[in-house]
């Protein structure tokens, strides 16, 4: 019996030992116990390379410059980009950056530091930039109506615009997270709740609140520190030069 129990013990002993020394297991995996305190790190998958399409090139190769490089901070929501627009309809494809002239994206970024030592909390959101000849077509040929209604929406690509040029901005103001502040009247509205001429009467009228009023007259006092000047129709857009003088300073982008 004694014999017996001894063998018992030895053989409970060598078991005892395996188990220690050999490769612990989970969910059935053995695991080598040299490296089993060992984090594995896993690779993020790499962000897609931006492909630069046909259109973004030409703007490229018309020496205008993406604003965000110039301009750090500003933000961007090229709406017709997307179907968010008066059109419902994206003309810009892959576009998703902002370009225009060297020289006005530099004026461009006077008005953002007058916004920030105005209101740090504040900058600036850009709706539309260049606008090529060629895309204004596209615009112009969708609305389906009689030319002077279709110029309420659209310049007549025929004549050119500062948009053509790269030296007009639609644009508004916003928080830095990428809210913009209330207009009373959203981009690219066709309503005359949306024209500067009528801000009165719409306030005198209650449709327009005193915040959205002084929330317009900050967008254009910021705009003007850098030299823009606004238009009676659109609280949103802005033009660096006349078309005239666009004529002789630069080659409109087609």
């Amino acid at each position: 019996m004694t014999r017996t129990l001894t063998y018992l013990f030895i053989g409970f002993f060598i078991l005892a030992s395996c188990k220690d020394t050999s490769p612990e297991t989970v969910s059935g995996t053995l695991i080598n116990p040299e490296v089993k305190d060992t984090v594995l790190e896993v690779q993020p998958e790499p962000e897609p390379a931006y492909i630069i399409d046909t259109l973004e090139q030409k703007l490229i190769d018309a020496g205008l410059v993406n604003v965000q490089d110039s301009i750090p901070g500003i933000l961007i929501d090229l709406r017709y980009s997307t179907t968010n627009n008066f059109m419902k309809q994206d003309v810009y494809g892959h576009l998703n950056r902002a370009y225009l002239q060297p020289d006005v994206a530099e004026d461009l970024k006077k008005c953002l530091e007058f916004l920030k030592g105005k209101d740090s909390s504040l900058t600036l959101l850009i709706f539309d930039a260049v606008r090529p000849r060629s895309v204004q077509q596209i615009m112009w040929d969708i609305l389906d109506m009689p030319v002077n209604e279709k110029t309420k929406f659209v310049s007549n690509p025929k004549n050119g615009s500062v948009h053509n040029y790269g030296a007009a901005v639609d644009i508004t103001l916003a928080t830095n997270d990428g809210v913009p502040l209330d207009m009373g009247a959203d981009y690219d509205d066709i309503r005359l709740i949306a024209y500067p001429r009528h801000e009165k009467a719409y306030l005198d009228s209650g449709m327009l609140s005193l915040e959205q009023l002084e929330n317009r007259k900050l967008l254009r006092e910021t705009m003007r520190a850098g030299g823009f000047s606004g238009i009676q129709t659109e609280w949103w857009h802005f033009n660096r030069y006349s078309r005239d003088v666009c004529k002789t300073r630069y080659t409109i982008v087609e």
